[in-house]
């Protein structure tokens, strides 16, 4: 590695050395986990290098291929899984600056990786209407290309799944890492070789999504005696296809009195679970009379409080999916976290009735596949990593998948699926393997069993039998 060849033939690009904003700038929200915590403190890039286009991506990629320099991509630095650190030092390549919004129709927008994407919906509400279909917790914060590469699914995939779904990307524009590195327009399957593929096999510097109808979504707050309760009533919303949701959580006490402190004063007692909506202001009235229905108690309801109480309050989306960890990591630091997916209610029952409040549950409804699904992310009381190992394999011995967010490839923990036709790609696309180097075991490890029958969420490739 030539750092300093490398730095001299970047220009006029912005490049970082300061150690402490470098520091920072090699971090993302892995310390979620302990065992991350532990195995990744000391990883820092050398440089944070900021091109402002698309042409300044690809000089960046065309120098590191000549000077053998590590490239790590980062957007705003919101994932969980240390997605966007430098394990092999070298750059950071910050996307931040790449933050145009190119195009607006009725039905889709294309806008660079590093814009944000309460910007991005900002951006087509006022001009068609529209808002994306899903984003994550981290909305205010979290880059378009940063979701795509890094994330898998949040609020809206109740209604539309997750990025794993045909139809939920249209487009990427991605820039290879060769000595004359490529600008290539990935349609169709080709986009699934670098969605959540954590930049290890091309940089995404372009998307184009589609977009749905914008609503003032109402949040709301039902309370229940019981975790089971409250999960048994998610479910029944989440299959009521004439209310129109965006987000269903049911979250276990006494995480929402412990770790809401602005809703606190809505929820009646440290005993009480609720379940977290969105839901769209024509739904409201049957959404009421579901709710008295199942016996649940309507703690909030954004409709109805008085504006000067709505300002107060962070959205519920700001309560929900990996936000939920992180407000409670604020109150209680030794607490972590799993990524789960229960196939139907007796195994939410199975999980609360075992782990009890070792692991309060909190399940996001979603859709997969087409079916409705019970997605946990459970709290867990962290004790000892043998502990938390053994919580995992009772999961998987009763059949519950668990995708671990305490590993940093792809392959343990990352909810995808590295296939023969991901390899390949990587091979075409970094042929040198300095894009996030670390990532992926396949790239590391030419034993690698692409046939363990282990379950992932991104199985596109083979259904369309290009692996």
């Amino acid at each position: 590695m030539d750092l300093e060849g490398f730095r001299a033939a970047l220009g006029d690009i912005p490049v970082e050395d300061n150690p402490r904003i470098v520091q920072q700038k090699s971090r993302d929200h892995y310390w979620y986990s302990p065992r991350l915590k532990s195995q990744l403190e000391h990883v820092t890039a050398a440089i944070v290098v900021s091109p402002r286009s698309v042409e300044e991506v690809v000089t960046v990629l065309r120098e590191a291929f000549r000077f053998e320099v590590p490239i790590t991509p980062r957007g705003a630095g919101t994932g969980n899984y240390g997605q966007a650190m430098p394990l092999s030092g070298g750059a950071m390549l910050n996307l931040m600056n790449l933050d145009k919004v190119i195009s607006i129709s009725h039905d889709r927008v294309r806008a660079q990786a590093g814009v944000v994407m309460e910007k991005l919906d900002e951006a087509t509400i006022e001009a068609v209407n529209g808002e994306l279909r899903f984003h994550p917790s981290t909305y205010r914060m979290a880059s378009l290309g940063g979701f795509i590469a890094g994330g898998s699914g949040g609020v809206g995939s109740i209604r539309w799944g997750g990025l794993r779904n045909f139809g939920n990307i249209l487009g990427l524009k991605v820039v290879t890492c060769e000595a004359e590195p490529r600008v290539l327009d990935l349609t169709g399957p080709d986009i699934l070789k670098v969605a959540h593929a954590y930049g290890t096999n091309g940089i995404i510097v372009e998307a184009e999504m589609p977009l749905t109808a914008h609503y003032d979504w109402v949040d709301v707050l039902v309370g229940f005696d019981d975790a089971y309760e409250a999960c048994a009533f998610a479910g029944q919303v989440a299959l009521q296809d004439g209310l129109l949701c965006k987000e269903i959580s049911p979250v276990a006490a006494p995480v929402p009195h412990d770790y809401f402190n602005r809703h606190r004063p809505f929820i009646k007692s440290r005993e009480q679970s609720v379940v977290l909506i969105m839901a769209a202001p024509a739904a409201m009235p049957a959404l009421a009379d579901f709710v008295d229905f199942h016996k649940g108690d309507m703690l909030y309801r954004g409709d109805e409080a008085a504006p000067e109480v709505k300002a107060k309050l962070p959205p519920v989306y700001e309560l929900a999916w990996n936000h939920t960890t992180l407000r409670g990591l604020k109150i209680d630091p030794t607490i972590t976290y799993l990524q789960t997916q229960y196939p139907n209610l007796e195994k939410v029952k199975w999980a609360i009735d075992t782990f009890g409040d070792e692991m309060p549950m909190h399940i996001e409804m979603t859709k997969f596949d087409g079916r409705v699904v019970f997605s946990g992310l459970p709290i867990v009381r962290y004790t000892t990593e043998e502990r938390l190992e053994e919580i995992i394999k009772l999961h998987e011995a009763n059949g519950c998948l668990v995708f671990n967010p305490h590993r940093f490839t792809l392959e343990e923990g990352g909810m995808k699926q590295t296939d023969r036709a991901q390899l390949a790609f990587k091979k075409e696309a970094d042929p040198s393997g300095i894009l996030n180097p670390g990532k992926m075991i396949a790239w590391d490890d030419p034993d690698f069993d692409f046939d363990s029958g282990r379950t992932w969420l991104f199985t596109g490739l083979y259904t369309l039998g290009a692996a």
